[in-house]
């Protein structure tokens, strides 16, 4: 399979030399989407330790405060131009306010919107997806899920993040989502795919160590990845900003990049001089609550056409 005009398609690139002839500017757009969706946290509490945040931070949220940082993270999106629409959380659903893993929204080359559907590592999270399927469903998009029995490990846009404006996927696995999902995810989407290998159990989503801000730069964490997914990363993207280690644990990389604005979690200077160097314009909000369980400002959200 192949994307009319580039002859790239469907390939996979795990490392630099899988990456020769490769040019991101020759892949063809893709419309970036311009709302929001993120779940309501009214359940939202740490019952268990899913990642290495949540150990020692059991039944310890203070609920009022998760909910005015979520209601304050909501106005900053808005504030910026983004919609949000709301999904109800449920019942005994305690991560489903993290809204960034359990599918994957795309468009295909005519410009229909589609998801496909996450495979959760833990029970609790795999309860989720129908509800998050189901709201797509209702919404028109194009239902798509991974074959196989089992299918693979897959946990949505917390693993799989869209370059802007291009149809190319980088894929983080290791410890959620599993390498063999992006050799399927490829062939169907007819995407490329750079696959990035995680290694430090602190950063166990793509997201948490890895935010693509433009067509040349990014944020991410040397330490997170093997020496092959840094030296992808720097090849396609060489204006990128090396997090320091005490920004990266303030889940600096953990952004939302929206025009050229950056959402982050407050207190990252150094990032935040970094960003302002590079023309764009960090706005720091509070998700210390989130955080304790391994997330912030990308992982309460889904970005949705």
């Amino acid at each position: 399979m192949s994307v009319a005009g580039t002859g790239v398609g469907a390939r996979l690139i795990a490392s630099p030399e899988h990456a020769a002839g490769l040019s991101i500017y020759r892949l063809p757009a893709r419309r970036e989407p311009a709302g929001i969706l993120m779940c309501e946290p009214w359940y939202f509490e740490i019952k268990d330790a899913k990642n290495p945040f949540m150990e020692g931070n059991l039944n310890a949220v203070d609920t009022r405060l998760a909910k005015a940082q979520w209601e304050g993270l909501k106005c900053a999106f808005e504030a910026l131009g983004y919609p949000v629409q709301v999904l109800s959380p449920q019942p005994e659903l305690e991560d489903m306010v993290f809204a960034a893993n359990q599918v994957l929204p795309g468009l295909d080359e005519q410009g229909n919107r589609y998801v496909v559907i996450g495979e959760m590592v833990h029970e609790s999270r795999r309860r989720e997806v129908p509800f998050y399927t189901e709201w797509f469903r209702g919404q028109g998009y194009k239902i798509m899920r991974l074959p196989g029995e089992p299918a693979p490990r897959f946990e949505g846009q917390g693993d799989a993040v869209w370059h802007p404006g291009r149809r190319l996927l980088w894929g983080g696995h290791g410890f959620r989502t599993e390498e063999r999902a992006y050799d399927i995810l490829a062939h169907l989407l007819d995407v490329p795919v750079v696959k990035l290998r995680l290694i430090n159990p602190r950063f166990y989503h793509l997201d948490t160590a890895f935010c693509v801000l433009d067509e040349t730069t990014a944020l991410f964490y040397p330490p997170a990845f093997e020496k092959q997914g840094v030296e992808l990363i720097r090849r396609f993207l060489p204006a990128s900003i090396e997090v320091s280690d005490s920004d990266a644990e303030n889940f600096a990389c953990n952004a939302l990049v929206l025009g050229r604005s950056v959402v982050l979690q407050r207190g990252s200077e150094s990032t935040c001089g970094a960003l302002r160097e590079r023309g764009f314009e960090p706005v720091e909000v509070d998700t210390g609550e989130f955080m304790r369980s391994g997330g912030s400002v990308f992982c309460l959200k889904m970005m949705i056409y």
